[in-house]
């Protein structure tokens, strides 16, 4: 398995177009539905869940050590031979943020922020959507329109890191089809698996769900965990 770096953008950004396969997707799917409703946190314009647990602390930097779902197993093992964790402190992802998009759904231009290791992988289920990549302007804020926007196939991994990861925010429209799909306005053209898909230069987006993995930095023992859970509520 080639994991190829994406031209054209700040390094380091990579994509690879079939990091699961297509029974993958669906049992992950299946397993993921099968959680319940009192687990999800809705918000306006998604829903997400934070496996194993949700951050803690005072700044909400701290995760409870547990172990990752384990139908996330494949996935964890595949980003361990690529060596994308390589250089994080536990040399492996120890979260996983599960957001479900519905068509129109999107989510504003963010920073992923300095309680993870500064590399996130993030596989799509179910459908395509378009990710956005803003730079920062001299003063620190984000530019008006995306740079570059990269196009994020069911089944596929995306891998920021380094320059990309500290430089650039990210973000996706609240839309319900993605327009203007061609190598000169999607930066991983030539590395979609089925670009044949996306010729007429729009598609409509399905429900998605993402995964995207990290390795949260400070990781306390469950007792551990609260200690510092009640210093911020004193």
């Amino acid at each position: 398995m080639t994991v190829a770096p994406i031209e054209g953008l700040p390094p380091s950004c990579y994509y690879f177009h079939s990091f699961i396969s297509p029974a993958e997707e669906e049992q992950i799917i299946k397993d993921i539905r099968r959680l319940p409703e009192s687990r999800w946190t809705a918000l306006a314009h998604r829903r997400l869940l934070s496996l194993p647990s949700n951050l803690t602390g005072s700044s909400h930097d701290i995760l409870v050590d547990a172990p990752l779902p384990t139908y996330l197993d494949p996935i964890v093992a595949r980003l361990k031979d690529q060596k994308f964790f390589e250089e994080s402190p536990h040399r492996a992802p120890n979260h996983v943020l599960i957001n479900e998009y519905r068509p129109g759904e999107g989510i504003m231009p963010h920073e992923d922020g300095p309680a993870y290791s500064p590399i996130t992988a993030t596989v799509s289920l179910g459908s395509h959507t378009v990710l956005e990549i803003y730079q920062k302007t001299e003063q620190g804020e984000r530019e008006a329109k995306p740079t570059w926007r990269i196009l994020q196939e069911p089944r596929s991994l995306l891998v920021t890191t380094g320059d990309m990861y500290v430089h650039t925010l990210h973000g996706i429209s609240e839309i319900e089809t993605d327009e203007n799909l061609n190598r000169h306005n999607i930066v991983n053209w030539d590395l979609l698996g089925d670009g044949d898909l996306y010729e007429s230069g729009r598609i409509r987006r399905q429900t998605r769900i993402s995964l995207t993995l990290r390795d949260v930095v400070k990781v306390a023992k469950l007792g551990g965990a609260m200690k510092f859970i009640t210093r911020g509520r004193s």
